[in-house]
């Protein structure tokens, strides 16, 4: 009688290839839609957001080494925790969503052999794709009954997830010293998802408004001050 052989676990799986991004902005696209999920992820107790790490599928996958990681990805449903790569046999579920950010190596890939795969052998709800240096080059796409549909983009301009409840948009303006058109998450009403930095600015601000108002009020209160002693003053030597 032979043992029934387990498939790997997530500790003894790969989980990074060290083959770097294709360019400083496609990481920081990366990082730009991971981060802004982070703030969003806090509010919940479930939930788990990555990007360039490894997912496994399939066992067959496995053997052949045949497949690398989506650029991002998001999960709910699923504890909070940290992971080396997302291995759908011990997870239960494949990723809800994922974005590929397009280049000149991969586009063919991302818009044929990979969305086959996300498609047909691992289901995920969503898929989109985006090209950083050619930002009109974007497009999502929902699962359906037989396979993936188009999505078409709202009177924002948006691509909608339903899976988070929330909308890509493209967005013109500078992330981490770089001035491009980036893709970023916001709220169906058109509300950007602020990352870590950008809500710590907020704060900050909001504090160097705050500081300000109580700098005029205190400002106000002593002119009344003087104008009162003025008046007193001035009914004394009458």
């Amino acid at each position: 009688m032979s043992l029934l052989e387990l498939p790997p676990t997530q500790a003894e799986l790969p989980y990074d290839d060290g083959v770097p991004m294709e360019s400083a902005r496609h990481k920081t696209q990366m990082d730009l839609l991971i981060d802004a999920l982070i703030p969003w992820l806090a509010q919940r107790d479930d939930g788990f957001v990555g990007g360039s790490m490894f997912v496994y599928y399939s066992l067959a996958q496995v053997r052949n080494q045949d497949f690398k990681g989506p650029d991002f990805f998001a999960v709910l449903g699923v504890p909070k925790e940290k992971r080396k790569s997302w291995v759908v046999w011990e997870e239960g579920k494949a990723p809800d969503v994922v974005i590929e950010l397009l280049s000149d190596s991969t586009a063919a890939a991302d818009k044929t052999k990979k969305k086959l795969i996300y498609q047909e052998q691992m289901r995920v709800p969503e898929y989109f794709w985006y090209d950083p240096f050619n930002p009109s080059d974007w497009a999502g796409f929902a699962m359906q009954q037989n396979g993936y549909q188009p999505l078409v983009l709202n009177d924002r301009d948006q691509l909608l997830s339903v899976s988070l409840g929330l909308a890509l948009q493209r967005w013109q303006g500078t992330y981490k010293g770089i001035d491009a058109t980036w893709l970023r998450w916001a709220t169906v009403e058109g509300d950007l998802l602020p990352t870590p930095e950008e809500q710590e600015h907020q704060r900050a601000e909001q504090e160097h408004q705050q500081a300000e108002l109580e700098r005029q009020r205190a400002e106000q209160e002593r002119q009344r001050a003087e104008q009162e002693r003025q008046r007193a003053d001035g009914a004394e030597e009458q």
